[in-house]
Formats: C-alpha cells, structure tokens, sequence
C-alpha cells in the first residue's frame, strides 16, 4: 500500500514537471510569435512611413511643376506693370508662356493659335538681335479660311524650326541672315525658314543636325501622309520647309 502511495506521488510529480515544462515550452513559442508579429509590424510601420514619405515627395514635385510655371508668370506681369519700354516683348512672352501652359496640352489646336504663337515666339527671339541683322519675316494668312479657327493643328509643331534657325545662325557674319515664311492658304500651313549656319555649327550632312527627330516622329505619326518636311544646306546655309494640308487631314478626321 505504501508502495503504489510512492508510485502515485512520483506519478503526480512527473505530471506537475512535465506540465510545468509544457507551460514554459508553450510560453517560449507565444513570446517568440509574439516579439516575430512586433517586429513584422515595426516592419510594415516602416515601410508604411516610407510609402507616405514618397507619396508626399511626389505630391510636391507635382505641385512644384504646377505652380513653378504660374510664380514665373506672375513675375512677368509684376514686371511688366513697371516697364513700359518692355511691355510689347514682355506681353508676347506672356502669350507664349500661355500657349505652353494650357494649349499644349490639347492633341490638337486651332492654326490661328499656332500661328499666334509663332509669331510671338519669333518676336521673342529677336529681342538678342542686334536691330542691323538682317532678319527677314513674312506672313501670308487668310483669315477667312474655313478651318482657320478649327482643332486639326498640332501644338508647338512650329517651335523646333524657330528655335533652330536662331540657334544655329552666325549673328557676327556680315552676311549672315534668317528667313522665315509663314503661309496658311486653302487649308494648306506652309513654313519656310532659312539662315545663315555658324562656323561652329556646321552640319556633317545635308540633314543632320538640323530640326530634331522628334518633329520628324511627330508630323509622321499624326499627319502620316499629309505633308512634307524638306530639310538642306547649301553654301552655309541651311532651309527647312514643311508644308501640312490641314484641309484634307480635317476632312479625314470628320469622316473617319
């Protein structure tokens, strides 16, 4: 009898051992879970604050770009209220920095708005010459053309051509010169600029150099075949022509 009371408290002994044990084990593993759970959390916390502080980085950078453009232009009509002698060449910046924040966004605009705006580009760029350079400008529009006012212009086509010739011209040369020609007639823009090259700038082929791929990928995509873009250098001096029959690529575009 005294035996199996022996036998029982080593039973119940074994039994309190290994369930204490159990506990341990079982708070082990619960604290282990629980510190691995804390530190995934830690984790994503982080990750999350890093996501927010990217996002807000963005955000600003979106709102830089936005406001950046208008600050400048608010500073242009500060100025401009306070110089007279400057108002024609500061309104025309004006018009050009208008065009570029809200019109060049559209797929397409008027060519009374692209024509506005190259001329008031090409007014721009001629405030750095000297008024004894030879610069050449004409301009044959009619008005009265029925899709004078219509969306078939892709905006800023002209930019490249205007901003190339003054880019590329020898303005010291005795004989230097730049050329432009606008026409819009029957439906058909047509632009021709022509200077002078600077020494420094001579192009290693006839068509290198001159006007930029992207105008060239541009026209091709949106007018496929509906106009021509004719680029040479000769003797120095160096012509593009481009020529878009705005009335067929409108009539395409209504019936299509």
């Amino acid at each position: 009898m005294e035996g199996n009371l022996y036998l029982i408290q080593d039973y119940l002994i074994f039994i309190g051992v290994f369930a204490i044990f159990l506990f341990l084990a079982i708070s082990i593993y619960l604290f282990g879970q629980n510190q691995r759970l804390k530190n995934r959390n830690l984790r994503l916390n982080a990750a999350n604050k890093l996501i927010e502080q990217k996002l807000n980085e963005v955000q600003l950078e979106h709102i830089g770009t936005k406001l950046n453009p208008h600050l400048f232009k608010n500073i242009l009509n500060s100025v401009q209220s306070h110089a007279y002698q400057t108002y024609m060449s500061l309104d025309k910046l004006a018009n050009v920095l208008d065009y570029i924040l809200y019109e060049s966004n559209n797929k397409f605009v008027s060519p009374k708005e692209e024509l506005q705006f190259a001329l008031s580009l090409i007014e721009i760029n001629k405030i750095k010459i000297n008024p004894l350079f030879d610069f050449r400008i004409k301009s044959k529009i009619d008005k009265s053309d029925s899709i004078f006012e219509e969306k078939v212009f892709a905006p800023l086509i002209s930019v490249d051509l205007i901003e190339n010739a003054f880019k590329h011209t020898d303005f010291l040369a005795q004989d230097s010169f730049i050329s432009i020609n606008l026409e819009f007639e029957n439906g058909i823009f047509s632009m021709k600029v022509s200077n002078k090259a600077s020494l420094k700038n001579i192009l290693p082929k006839e068509n290198g150099g001159f006007g930029s791929q992207s105008l060239d990928q541009r026209l091709k995509m949106i007018y496929t075949n509906f106009y021509s873009l004719q680029k040479n250098s000769k003797n120095g001096i160096f012509t593009a022509e481009l020529t878009i029959n705005l009335g067929e690529f409108y009539d395409k575009m209504r019936y299509s």
